[in-house]
């Protein structure tokens, strides 16, 4: 066939393949992580609500004010969206010299919707938390976690982390009662 016999083709013409983000398979959702932005607050608080049955609107409002403003240095407040849905979050800092350790990160909530675990929303925040945090030049990441927590331990075992050299104390001091005689100045513990 020459040239002319071929643009002078009755059939339709092909339609190119659509482009697609390398790695992304068809109709798999888009898993992204980027810094949390204020229009995300109402969606960390619905995800919050949604796993400990709390819902704390101002609690998060702090926490976003203290960690959210684009990391504000060694703070970082990052979110996991799934075709541009909020799906999960991790907060975490530097923290210089506390326990007579040399600076580390620390990671001090990761949450990801019941909906989309087992995507590997989790691995993803974790590793891009500890992207920054290397970036930062530190090479330790700690964490704490509810000794009744086995889901969250499994998923920290899961992603290579273990028991470290601190352990954790407590002790409850009680809440303090006013006391119903305002002469006198002892506090009632209950």
């Amino acid at each position: 066939m020459d040239a002319d016999a071929k643009t002078m083709s009755t059939e339709a013409p092909r339609q190119r393949p659509r482009t697609r983000r390398p790695g992304v398979e068809p109709g798999r959702p888009v898993l992204s992580v980027r810094t949390v932005r204020a229009s995300d607050m109402p969606a960390v608080v619905a995800l919050d609500a949604t796993v400990t049955g709390l819902h704390k609107a101002a609690y998060w409002q702090r926490v976003f004010r203290r960690y959210g403003n684009h990391g504000q240095g060694q703070r970082h407040f990052l979110v996991a969206t799934l075709d541009e849905q909020v799906c999960g979050f991790v907060i975490g800092e530097v923290r210089d010299w506390e326990f007579g350790a040399p600076p580390c990160g620390w990671l001090f909530a990761i949450d990801v919707m019941p909906s989309a675990r087992q995507l590997g929303v989790g691995a993803r925040l974790l590793a891009e938390l500890v992207q920054r945090f290397r970036r930062e030049g530190v090479s330790t990441l700690r964490t704490m976690t509810a000794s009744g927590n086995s889901l969250i331990q499994s998923f920290f075992r899961s992603q290579g982390m273990r028991a470290g050299h601190l352990l954790p104390l407590e002790m409850d001091i009680g809440h303090v009662v006013p006391t119903p005689n305002a002469d006198t100045q002892e506090d009632q513990v209950t």
